[in-house]
Parts: C-alpha cells; sequence; structure tokens
C-alpha cells in the first residue's frame, strides 16, 4: 500500500545518491592524506575549509592552508615512514544543501621495532602499530560543483569529555 505522506522514490534516490557521494569523499581522504597531492585537496575541500586538530596539534584555515599542511616537510616525512589514515564507516546525517557526517580515524605506521613474524602466504612483517585513534567530525556543503568538505574536527579518543561529546552527540542526532 502506498503512503501519500511517505518520500517519492526519486527522493529517496537522491537522497542515496548524496550519501554516495559523501562516503566517497570521506573515502577519498586517507588517499589526498597519505599522497599530499595537491588535486586530491582541490577536488574535495571549500575555499575556506577550516580544519581543526584538536588542542596539541596545528589545524588549517583555508584550502591553500590544508594544502600546505599536507605537502609540509613534516606530513612528507610521516608519509615516507608508511603513514596510513584508516577511516571507519561514517554516521552521516544529511540536512538539504549540508551534511554532517562522525566517524573513527586511526594513524596506523609501520612498526619498525615490533619483532618480525611470518604469516603463511603473505610474507614477513614485523607488523604496524596504531599510532592514533581519533573522533572526527566532518560538515559538508553542496556546491555547483558536488558535495565537499567545509570542515573537519579531530580529536584524540583519549577519555577527554570534548571527544565524548563528540561522538554522543553524533549519536544522539540519530
Amino acid at each position: 500500500m502506498n503512503d501519500p505522506a511517505a518520500p517519492s522514490l526519486e527522493s529517496r534516490l537522491a537522497t542515496v545518491e548524496d550519501e554516495l557521494a559523501i562516503y566517497r569523499l570521506i573515502a577519498t581522504h586517507p588517499l589526498s592524506a597519505d599522497t599530499g597531492d595537491r588535486a586530491f585537496i582541490d577536488a574535495i575541500y571549500t575555499q575556506d575549509v577550516r580544519f581543526d586538530r584538536g588542542p596539541e596539534l596545528e589545524g588549517a584555515s583555508g584550502r591553500a592552508n590544508m594544502a600546505a599542511l599536507v605537502s609540509s616537510e613534516a606530513h612528507k616525512t610521516a608519509i615516507a615512514g608508511g603513514l596510513a589514515h584508516f577511516a571507519g564507516l561514517p554516521l552521516v546525517e544529511l540536512n538539504g544543501d549540508s551534511a554532517v557526517a562522525t566517524s573513527y580515524l586511526a594513524l596506523i605506521t609501520p612498526d619498525a621495532a615490533g619483532e618480525s613474524r611470518e604469516l603463511a602466504n603473505h610474507g614477513e612483517s614485523t607488523g604496524f602499530r596504531i599510532h592514533r585513534v581519533l573522533a572526527n567530525r566532518w560538515t559538508f556543503v553542496r556546491t555547483p560543483d558536488g558535495w565537499r568538505i567545509a570542515s573537519r574536527t579531530l580529536l584524540p579518543t583519549d577519555g577527554s569529555p570534548e571527544a565524548q561529546n563528540l561522538l554522543l552527540e553524533a549519536a544522539r542526532d540519530r
């Protein structure tokens, strides 16, 4: 039975397409961060993006500063050391031409000091270590060129109330 108050098929499809576009942006982020490629930065962030990495690390305001951050010598050193951003599946909330997503982000690096181990059919490795796990809040806006990242906040999941509140807010919004 059709409910006349139910959203139309076209409306539901548009929602799915918007969420998929946002998932793709989030999936693109580790590639941009782990390569330092300027084209990725230009393609996924708004011109006036705000990036807050919490109280202990420098963030960035504006796409040019975001590009400078990921192309800095310090970040290139991290990339050369095997830095891998590993993103968790986000919880996305659409609101017209804006959206918010909350997820976890883990920074993983090779463990050069680890004990070497053999894994059948996969070679030998000293393993990896999780450097940091972060609560990750994204805001998105729809632009003439599609969805773009307008801001990000990263807070360490160290038991601090700020990170807990960021996660709790997402859970309550559901």
